[in-house]
């Protein structure tokens, strides 16, 4: 497994797609993102802020300074290089906030293409939600930092709702502090092609990392999520949940899961599991789960992966039961999702996922009210 970082684009040469880290991706579909060329595009923004949170644009100087990691592949380079600065979104320290922070983005068409950079910043002790929602149309380079600072707890959703049409790439850093606590849940619903790299990296002892994702691919749709654990630090925990369904031709998913347990990390507690349902002949699932462990002294360490169909006997259990096929189809896959969807606190955002989940599998409220 790699940990390069930097902002170097020389060190992320243009991929052959022999690299292992690209030699999944779809980089007829991505190639805009490859090539090192500045665009004046951007995405529409919406938010509503509560009493002490700001938002607002710093310099590239300073995300360098603040942002959870330096890149990693040369898409996240180029967004760092291109974004003209970065949106820094502030939770102040102590601060507590029971309502979430939504900030939805949306994108107005395929060209030009979108260089994007937002930093999140989870002040010491405080607390908060935030959700990230794209939507729309576009060709978008997106980096995302969110650090939680000492003694702070963050739950992160970032929902991927876009047009068919869309491509999205990027980087989600994350940091967890001393004590702290952070909650991702990465959602991939729509777009035609997909990429996101997650990494969690660690500034202090009892760092708890839980970093969920749900993808459901369709025909000719392409997802692609990879994570990156780096336990640099003793005594902390991570956990790693991502489960995708995917249904129709060449619909693909592809997740790369990596863990690093570096020496000085003893009393690390970690895991990390990706379940793959299959709806029909037509998708394929790729599923590679890596651990490196560089000490003896840890509390736990493993990985699964599992890839199958849809299971028939659980269909003949619901519809033997009076239950219509349709509908137990429906349940059947929403039972499969249910520990990540369960792991998202926001009423209104799980509620959507649901909604987003059941519509993909032809469900219609209004029919079935």
């Amino acid at each position: 497994m790699s940990n390069l970082r930097s902002y170097d684009l020389a060190d992320f040469p243009v991929p052959s797609g022999r690299e292992e880290v690209w030699r999944f991706a779809p980089r007829t579909a991505l190639k805009p993102l490859l090539d090192d060329a500045p665009s004046d595009g951007h995405l529409g923004w919406e938010t509503v802020l509560p009493e002490g949170v700001t938002l607002r644009e710093i310099s590239t100087e300073e995300a360098v300074q603040r942002a959870a990691s330096a890149p990693v592949d040369r898409i996240s380079a180029l967004a760092a290089k291109h974004a003209g600065g970065a949106v820094l979104l502030e939770i102040p320290a102590g601060s507590q906030h029971q309502e979430p922070i939504v900030l939805d983005l949306s994108g107005s068409g395929r060209e030009p293409v979108v260089w994007g950079w937002i930093l999140i910043e989870i002040g010491e002790g405080a607390s908060a939600t935030v959700a990230l929602r794209h939507f729309g149309s576009a060709i978008y380079a997106g980096n995302i930092s969110v650090v939680v600072k000492d003694g702070a707890r963050c739950e992160f959703v970032s929902v991927q709702a876009w047009d068919d049409d869309s491509v999205h790439a990027g980087h989600l850093a994350t940091r967890v502090g001393r004590d702290a606590t952070l909650r991702s849940v990465v959602v991939t619903l729509g777009g035609e092609a997909v990429r996101l790299v997650q990494t969690v990296d660690y500034d202090g002892l009892g760092g708890d990392a839980d970093v969920r994702g749900l993808y459901f691919a369709d025909a000719g749709q392409r997802f692609e999520h990879r994570s990156f654990v780096d336990h640099a630090m003793p005594n902390c925990r991570s956990n790693v949940v991502f489960k995708g369904a995917l249904q129709g031709e060449g619909a693909r998913s592809v997740w790369v899961g990596d863990v690093l347990i570096q020496p000085k990390a003893v009393g690390t507690q970690t895991y990390e599991i990706n379940r793959n349902l299959l709806l029909d002949d037509g998708p394929r699932a790729d599923s590679v789960p890596n651990l490196e462990i560089l000490t003896g002294d840890v509390v736990g360490a493993g990985h699964a992966s599992t890839t199958g169909r849809f299971d028939e006997e659980q269909l003949f259990y619901l519809r033997s039961r009076g239950i219509p096929e349709d509908q137990a189809r429906r349940l059947v896959v929403l039972g499969f999702f249910t520990d990540v969807l369960d792991g998202i606190d926001v009423p209104m955002i799980r509620s959507e996922l649901m909604r987003a989940v059941e519509a993909e599998l032809g469900y219609d409220h209004q029919e079935n009210a």
